[in-house]
């Protein structure tokens, strides 16, 4: 009986502890919220939950690989 108190049926949070903003995007690199997203996600509904989490695969796309850093330097 003690579990089902505690139990909801929520949409969990796409987090998944990568929190690293995307310069150019404004999107996280590892769920792809926005920082608004991302801070207001505890007061959003089933439905903006929903929607949000509908969005996030396209966002991926969005996001580009950095060319630089010591890497870059050793290819020339």
């Amino acid at each position: 009986m003690k579990d089902e108190v505690w139990k909801r049926d929520e949409i969990e949070s796409p987090c998944v502890k990568l929190c690293v903003v995307h310069p150019d995007a404004r999107l996280c690199v590892g769920c792809y919220r926005s920082i608004d997203e991302i801070s207001l996600w505890s007061k959003y509904t089933h439905e903006e939950r929903a929607a949000v989490m509908a969005e996030l695969p396209s966002r991926g796309q969005q996001l580009t690989k950095r060319r630089g850093g010591r890497m870059a330097r050793l290819e020339r």
